[in-house]
């Protein structure tokens, strides 16, 4: 087929926009990582172009050397693997659950479930509940009150409606239950989804932040992104306000490297986590969507 001359000229001209768009949208994660990694003394000097004269890990050596970030990395890390894996046992479970016809008040409660995905609740509620519950202060008030999403179960609940029932009748047959069917059937064939929806609530778990600042009041529990919030008001807050900027001071180093590295080590954990589960993401978010 030939193209003719506006053909190739449109193909041009949205390679070129495409490029401009992708060019804006990378150079402040890019931005972010350089200065990062800029030494402090060409960062004072203000000698950081595109390329930094002198690359540095001074500002990632301070963060890691300072109990604040540490502790706040170990928050995040202990709400993403214990919340995440909570989160896909409760949602498995009752999308199997539901996903069983024979199952009595299955309509009720998928109505209900239903009901939780158009109508939010607002702030007041939950945070009663977790006053009544006695879990302010308490790392699982982060965790309890979002263990699962009545939109991944419905999601999943369509999975596992596509997986043939004759499956299930050849286990029982075998003298499984329903447990037995769930765990040795059912979970093997649901890789997919569940490393799709893994990586959804790994990323919500990771990125905690507005119910970290309504339920917890002790710092030593604030997941990381809530210590990154009061380092991009206050660098010295990543290793306890005045001491830190002391420290700063006599270590010569800037705020705003302290910024862009605490920035990049949240950023991180996500990136290398997401490569690991990319060959079932794209079959793991259609789950239920299209059945043979």
């Amino acid at each position: 087929m030939i193209r003719s001359r506006s053909d190739r000229a449109v193909d041009v001209f949205n390679v070129l926009f495409l490029a401009i768009i992708s060019a804006v949208t990378f150079f402040p994660l890019y931005y972010v990582f350089v200065v990062s990694f800029t030494d402090p003394s060409a960062y004072f000097s203000h000698q950081l172009t595109l390329l930094p004269t002198r690359w540095s890990l001074a500002s990632y050596k301070y963060l890691m050397s300072t109990d604040a970030f540490l502790r706040a990395i170990r928050n995040s890390v202990f709400l993403a693997v214990v919340g995440t894996a909570l989160s896909l046992l409760v949602t498995s479970c009752l999308s199997y659950a539901l996903s069983r016809r024979r199952l009595q008040g299955r309509r009720v409660m998928l109505l209900l479930i239903l009901l939780t995905t158009l109508f939010n609740p607002g702030i007041i509620p939950p945070y009663l509940l977790v006053r009544d519950l006695h879990l302010i202060n308490s790392t699982w008030s982060l965790i309890l009150p979002v263990l699962t999403s009545g939109w991944y179960v419905l999601l999943m609940k369509g999975f596992f409606d596509s997986i043939p029932a004759s499956l299930e009748e050849a286990a029982r047959i075998d003298g499984c239950n329903d447990v037995s069917v769930w765990y040795r059937i059912i979970l093997p064939l649901s890789l997919p989804s569940l490393a799709a929806f893994g990586l959804f609530y790994a990323v919500a778990y990771w990125n905690t932040f507005f119910t970290a600042l309504l339920y917890i009041n002790d710092f030593t529990k604030h997941p990381l992104q809530v210590l990154l919030q009061n380092m991009l008001i206050d660098a010295s807050t990543a290793a306890g306000g005045s001491v830190a900027a002391e420290m700063m001071s006599e270590q010569r180093i800037p705020p705003e490297t302290l910024k862009m590295a605490a920035v990049v080590i949240a950023t991180v954990p996500i990136l290398l986590v997401y490569p690991f589960l990319q060959k079932h993401f794209a079959k793991g978010a259609m789950v239920g969507s299209v059945k043979e």
